[in-house]
């Protein structure tokens, strides 16, 4: 699997974490326990730091950046979909980044909120706890249980990290 070193700078990797091999893992990137890195996704701590908490899953495709001034940080037990960007933002504890959805520097998503897929959520823009940001720029709509929203799809790639760490085995 690329897991690169930038300068000084090396990827500190949980032994509990999974990583598919073809996802790309560059510099100041700290990827915690039981979380999963999928196909294609892209880590690149250059001019800041990425942190990905325990438990949770960056999917196929998705990229993760930082700016000069501001690192990305995604929590604990966080879903982030296939093709989804965020670059120099702050995910909280099990929140859900949609499919094809953006989140720009500086932006904040609390605890348990949802960004749907396709969503723009603008630098600077606080999705609240609980909340779902949708459209483009995302307007949050509140008042939803995002909860069964959102933890299913948590203890599915849980239980699919353990799956591939078991079973996955390469044939070229």
């Amino acid at each position: 699997m690329p897991i690169y070193a930038l300068g000084d700078y090396e990827p500190a990797i949980h032994p509990d974490a999974f990583v598919m091999p073809e996802a790309i893992i560059i510099g100041r990137v700290t990827i915690g326990a039981e979380a999963s890195i999928w196909s294609g996704a892209v880590l690149r701590g250059d001019d800041n730091d990425i942190f990905v908490g325990g438990g949770t899953s960056i999917q196929d495709n998705a990229v993760l950046h930082v700016t000069p001034e501001q690192s990305t940080t995604v929590g604990e037990r966080c879903t982030v979909g296939h093709l989804a960007h965020i670059e120099g933002g702050v995910v909280h504890d099990e929140a859900l980044i949609g499919t094809g959805s953006i989140v720009l520097p500086d932006a904040e998503i609390g605890e348990r909120a949802l960004v749907a897929a396709g969503a723009l959520v603008p630098g600077g823009m606080k999705v609240p706890p609980g909340t779902i940001a949708v459209g483009t720029p995302a307007k949050v709509r509140e008042g939803v249980d995002t909860a069964p929203l959102i933890m299913p799809g948590v203890q599915n790639y849980l239980d699919r990290r353990v799956r591939y760490l078991k079973e996955l085995r390469r044939l070229d």
